[in-house]
């Protein structure tokens, strides 16, 4: 038992010190916490704990790059539990300590979300921000002061003149991870690793490019003033401008178990990575009185979520052939339960992307999964380079025409019959967002592909009753409706038939801004690059996607072949603008009761006005629901005027 203690105590410093410091972890968050369980069992069994072993640590060692500051209040790591009934065994240990009056108020507890970044803490002096350092060991830290300069939603100078410490977690939404991966040449791993890694780099500029997020949860220290609960604390951390987490819910245990199943149930939708709630006591004198383990609060605790990482083997990687052309490498993994769901696919970007995770044929490698999309294979837990690299395909592997690289990807050059590309242009084109041909589906496309031969859009609308012809499966009511929806198609939305055409890049949102800002198709065609780079969300890339499109001679005649064929995209209808909305800038936030909130946005779009996302000095109002949290407290704090959802419709006549 003694030899199993040791190996499990180096195994878990060995994944420690490369998921901390090296930004590359070796094993899932699943397998690592089941080895942390079994030792915990071991030294409650043994009643041994060896020097060196993780459960004496809250963080890791040290590297040489930041000078070391040592925290003026200790820094704790939380216990865990993973069942609602150990969860309320937690409850009633506090309820006990409290003691008392048996008919007092059951205990009021703080629930948050549990973050997935990396652990700050802060040291103001005077009113200015003096220090920032890592957890570290939870004694001593590095110095980041100079990289936390640069988050912007964190405070330089505060109201308080008192020295305080706070807490919070530096993260990177994912759709920042996603936005950088897009426009970068690097690409980060997953948000946790890149926000590690953005702190950790000694050059704060790179710090500032990777455009990270805080949200601080509790001050650790403070000179001169003292909270009796939880709902004071944030509140004065709210009037210093601290950033805090959209997410604070305050109640009984069967009211916060209630709230972490609704938290679970919307994790995937959130722009966050969180790993789980955090759940505390709001009397604070109570939870002090309580004291702490060796390693813990007593008063506070953490409910982990079921893992999205997971790890597995790559059994083979194939290369999908798309509408554009690209080839794209499909990773087909030896299946794996992945919360509830059998996983037996993850994608891979490019060629730079998969020798960047250093993946081949047998890696045993991490994937991530989110959203309930096919999982991302984040990097090899190998060490060194595959045994069995894989290769960029000489050819298609559809049609086995040439294929050519194009910056980090790689294309088949034949766009003419090379079949997953015409089968994906067919679909897409139909698609509901589209030209939405009803009951046109990929089986559809594929036939037309096959069968008829079809190799350009618009020989859609050359189709007839006898290109149909002893076709199995389509009698003579089958081949009418498929006739009548692509004749109905011809009258479209210019949006829809902008979007139809596939400009790389040009999504559905784009599309219709394209649609609002020239009205017509012929505008659009022959847009200058300073003209498209003034619609707010396009950039440089994005506007040369579209002016390389039409500029195209093969293209451009597809387009002419389709208007004379009668396809007809109508110039959006003139805004019908609203007194009280037109040129103002609303957020929307909370939960709302007549319309959804993306519904209620769109609306203010229609009536001239503009619909953000976050509440600035430039906000004329802030919509209000039930349940508004930190955006709401921003705009009190702003001075932005507040309406409920009956005023705003009240105003705008509804």
């Amino acid at each position: 038992m003694p030899d199993r203690m040791r190996e499990l105590v180096d195994l878990l410093n060995e994944y420690s010190n490369a998921y901390y410091f090296s930004d590359s972890p070796m094993v899932s968050d699943a397998e690592f916490d089941a080895l942390m369980e079994e030792l915990s069992g071991l030294e409650r069994q043994t009643g041994i704990v060896l020097p060196d072993s993780p459960t004496h640590r809250v963080g890791g060692e040290l590297t040489s790059a930041f000078l070391p500051h040592q925290h003026i209040s200790r820094l704790w790591s939380l216990d865990k539990v993973k069942t609602f009934g150990e969860l309320r065994d937690w409850a009633q240990r506090c309820e006990r300590y409290r003691g008392g009056d048996s008919n007092a108020k059951p205990l009021e507890f703080v629930l948050e979300y549990k973050f997935d970044g990396l652990t700050i803490n802060l040291t103001y002096e005077d009113g200015m921000l003096v220090q920032a350092a890592t957890r570290g060991n939870g004694i001593i830290g590095e110095g980041i002061l100079a990289q936390v300069r640069t988050i912007r939603t964190i405070p330089l100078a505060i109201p308080y003149k008192g020295k305080m410490e706070v807490r919070g977690e530096c993260y990177m939404k994912l759709s920042t991870l996603a936005e950088l991966n897009a426009n970068g040449t690097d690409i980060l791993k997953n948000a946790r690793n890149a926000a590690a890694g953005a702190i950790r780099n000694l050059d704060p500029r790179i710090t500032a490019s990777r455009r990270l997020d805080c949200a601080c949860y509790n001050i650790g220290y403070i000179e001169g003033k003292d909270f009796a609960a939880r709902r004071e604390m944030f509140d004065f951390m709210h009037e210093c401008g601290f950033p805090m987490s959209d997410f604070v819910f305050y109640g009984s245990i069967d009211e916060i178990i209630e709230e972490i199943e609704s938290a679970e149930s919307r994790r995937s939708s959130l722009d966050i990575l969180i790993d789980g709630m955090v759940i505390k006591l709001n009397d604070i004198p109570l939870h002090d009185e309580m004291g702490y383990t060796d390693r813990f609060p007593r008063g506070e605790i953490a409910y982990k979520f079921q893992a999205e990482e997971q790890s597995t083997t790559v059994l083979n990687i194939t290369w999908e052939v798309g509408r554009t052309g690209k080839l794209t490498p499909l990773a087909h993994l030896e299946p794996v339960d992945f919360m509830g769901v059998t996983v037996k696919r993850a994608t891979l970007n490019n060629i730079d992307d998969i020798r960047r995770k250093r993946v081949g044929i047998g890696s045993k490698v991490l994937i991530r999964r989110s959203n309930d999309v096919i999982p991302e294979i984040m990097t090899s837990l190998d060490e060194g380079e595959p045994k069995n690299p894989v290769h960029v395909p000489e050819s298609c592997p559809a049609c086995g025409s040439k294929v050519e690289q194009r910056g980090v990807h790689t294309f088949c050059t034949n766009s003419l019959s090379c079949k997953p590309q015409i089968v994906g242009r067919l679909e897409h084109f139909a698609s509901r967002n589209a030209m939405d041909i009803e009951g046109f589906s990929e089986k559809t496309a594929h036939l037309l592909a096959d069968e008829i031969g079809l190799s350009k859009i618009s020989e859609l609308y050359e189709l007839t009753e006898a290109s149909f012809s002893g076709l199995s499966g389509f009698g003579e009511k089958r081949i009418s409706n498929i006739l009548s929806a692509i004749e109905k198609s011809k009258d479209c939305e210019l949006s829809a038939f902008i979007f139809a055409l596939g400009i790389p890049n040009v999504g559905n949102k784009t599309a219709k801004d394209l649609a609002d800002t020239f009205l017509s198709l012929d505008a659009i065609r022959s847009a200058g690059r300073e003209q498209l780079l003034n619609i707010p969300d396009i950039g440089d890339i994005v506007a040369d996607d579209i002016m390389d499109f039409f500029a195209d001679t093969h293209i451009s005649a597809q387009v002419d072949r389709l208007l004379e064929l009668g396809v007809n995209p109508r110039s959006p209808e003139a805004k019908t603008h609203n007194d009280f909305v037109n040129g103002k800038t609303f957020v929307v936030t909370g939960t709302l009761t007549r319309m959804g909130r993306k519904d209620i946005e769109d609306l203010i779009s229609d009536l001239g006005g503009k619909a953000s996302g976050s509440v600035s000095r430039k906000t004329d109002y802030l919509v209000a629901g039930e349940n508004a949290g930190s955006k709401l407290d921003k705009a009190k704090k702003l001075d932005i005027p507040i309406l409920s959802e009956e005023e705003f419709f009240h105003s705008i006549g509804m």
